[in-house]
């Protein structure tokens, strides 16, 4: 019975959202660079399609929301609390923005990560209104299966392009991917950020409130680490003697990348070709072509970012504050 109830809400719901003509933004995303797409096969697109973004929940099942009961509160340390509603938040004036979010179990290499076009109004917009109190530091979200994220108050308030997201690649949010509003924070890690199903934003301390993952032996901030992936060719791959064509992304967001090397068999790196990133809150693709005669070849890559500081070269474990390390594969080059 219970399950017969959730499929005919979520059948419902869904109906809505297939509906759902969302207005458009006041601040349309930025056209996409000319180049910014490296276009070599087996490199994955510059934008992730919504079907193939990564997911991590912690419930068992996804919360079904009907948006025209959603509302959402601010609540805690502030001068007032605040709450709004879908149709009001619909009528704000929403930007859309290029942004990569990533998990903080991402691996070396993995792909947990991804890049897509988001539409929502600045959280900072919304905060204003409540006004932040003295000694705040954190926003604690909250999700409607009472997951929690804790985030600096700064990132929120800063200039960023944290959003209170309705839209993701031209429609309204995926049911899985937070309908109907989610945060999304450049920067940050998705434990410490990226709440889906968002109901309440508590302004606190870091000192008074802990998110989800915080008690569980992760980090308390979460800020992404600069990295880089090689996409081809993959680990383990068999590929002709000659000119061997390898590519992939790397990310520094709200940073910017600024170069990207290989190196063979611990050699000298060699720059990479570093396409034009979408923006400082996006990954970047990349490609190199390289001459190798047969035989067995260990490739690695590392990014910099436009600051001068390279990816951290040291094997580190996603515990507790995201992988660190070169990712490197092994070619089979064959005459």
């Amino acid at each position: 019975m219970l399950a017969a109830t959730f499929r005919g809400a979520a059948a419902v719901v869904s109906d809505l959202r297939s509906k759902l003509v969302l207005p458009a933004p006041v601040s349309p995303a930025p056209p996409i660079p000319a180049g910014a797409e490296v276009r070599l096969d087996g490199v994955g697109p510059l934008v992730t399609p919504n079907k193939d973004f990564y997911r991590i929940d912690t419930a068992l099942r996804v919360p079904v929301l009907d948006p025209g009961q959603w509302t959402l509160k601010v609540t805690g340390l502030v001068e007032r609390e605040v709450s709004l509603d879908f149709a009001t938040l619909l009528a704000k004036p929403l930007v859309e923005r290029h942004v990569t979010i990533a998990c903080v179990s991402n691996e070396v290499g993995g792909d947990l990560i991804g890049n897509a076009r988001w539409l929502g109004w600045p959280v900072r917009d919304l905060l204003a209104l409540a006004g932040p109190q003295e000694g705040a530091d954190m926003v604690l979200s909250r999700s409607a299966d009472g997951w929690t994220a804790g985030t600096p108050l700064e990132v929120l308030t800063d200039n960023r392009d944290a959003l209170l997201a309705v839209g993701m690649n031209g429609e309204p949010l995926p049911l899985e991917h937070g309908f109907p509003v989610r945060l999304i924070v450049p920067g940050l890690y998705g434990y410490v950020s990226a709440t889906k199903w968002v109901t309440e934003l508590k302004v606190t301390r870091f000192a008074d409130d802990v998110g989800y993952w915080t008690p569980r032996g992760w980090s308390e901030r979460g800020p992404i680490k600069t990295s880089s992936r090689i996409d081809v060719p993959r680990n383990g791959r068999s590929v002709p003697a000659g000119t061997v064509a390898f590519g992939g992304v790397a990310w520094a967001q709200h940073t910017g990348i600024g170069r990207v090397e290989l190196r063979v068999n611990r050699g000298a790196w060699q720059q990479a070709e570093l396409a034009p990133g979408i923006s400082t809150d996006t990954w970047y693709q990349w490609k190199l072509a390289l001459p190798l005669a047969p035989g067995q070849y260990e490739v690695q890559v590392r990014a910099t970012d436009l600051a001068g500081a390279a990816q951290v070269e040291d094997r580190a474990p996603v515990v507790p504050s995201g992988a660190t390390g070169f990712h490197t594969v092994r070619v089979d080059v064959k005459s």
